[in-house]
């Protein structure tokens, strides 16, 4: 018998076109992006067997994917929002990933009442880019604590990291260019040593907006920067990477 999974007002799911994995979304909350689709995909040589946690994993997409792409045993999320939280959940039911992708309601910042030191082999996070008071600031609280760092900056994202982590551990994380600097700065800080970075482009006549990197806790300083990586075509269209990497 099929199991009955409840959707609360506004609430949809949404196909991921991917080992028939589905998502749970609520149309006027925060939705996920292409972003966490290219996350998940530079993360997709996660070793085998390997214990991965997701920081501030909101609806669950880029954890439910490396699910799918990876030989993953088990992969943690944590969520501080109890809505989000509670989506997420039911979309792991939903796709019956209860053995496999585990949830936590509360801040990044209290890891250490749940796990020891250097438990993950590897971190994937797509975290808050902007600081708390620029931009936008947008009414709705879920997107709010989504884009911005009010609840953890990304020093506490980087700090988190450095002690989750085995020796040698990864971690893959999507974020700004405009602000990769910071990031660079503090992952040195925190013996996280840059070692990939790709940068991401609307088409060929755009700057880039999104930079995705990998670090690994204790590695020697070897930095490769990756070929770009181009969402559309002169036409408009996907380009071929992007319809690999959406499984088209």
């Amino acid at each position: 018998m099929k199991e009955e999974i409840e959707l609360k007002n506004n609430e949809r799911i949404d196909d991921l076109e991917y080992k028939g994995l589905k998502i749970i979304q609520n149309k006027n909350g925060f939705c996920f992006g292409i972003d966490s689709i290219l996350l998940s995909d530079f993360a997709k040589g996660i070793k085998k067997g390997a214990r991965v946690l997701d920081l501030g994993t909101g609806t669950g997409i880029i954890a439910t994917l490396l699910c799918g792409k990876t030989e993953l045993s088990e992969v943690t999320g944590i969520e501080i929002q109890k809505e989000v939280y509670e989506m997420a959940k039911r979309s792991i039911q939903l796709n019956h990933l209860e053995n496999k992708f585990k949830i936590i309601q509360d801040n990044i910042l209290n890891l250490n009442k749940y796990f020891e030191k250097n438990t993950f082999d590897a971190i994937v996070t797509n975290p808050p880019y902007k600081k708390k008071e620029t931009g936008v600031q947008n009414e709705d609280k879920r997107k709010l604590i989504s884009r911005h760092e009010i609840e953890a900056n990304i020093e506490d994202f980087i700090k988190v990291s450095k002690d989750m982590l085995k020796d040698k551990g990864e971690l893959y994380i999507i974020y700004r260019p405009e602000r990769l600097v910071d990031l660079l700065s503090v992952m040195r800080e925190y013996k996280i040593e840059p070692k990939r970075i790709r940068f991401i482009y609307s088409n060929i006549h755009t700057v880039s907006k999104l930079v995705l990197i990998q670090g690994v806790k204790n590695a020697k300083p070897f930095l490769k920067l990756e070929e770009n990586l181009y969402i559309y075509d002169e036409k408009g269209n996907y380009t071929e990477e992007i319809l690999k990497i959406y499984n088209k």
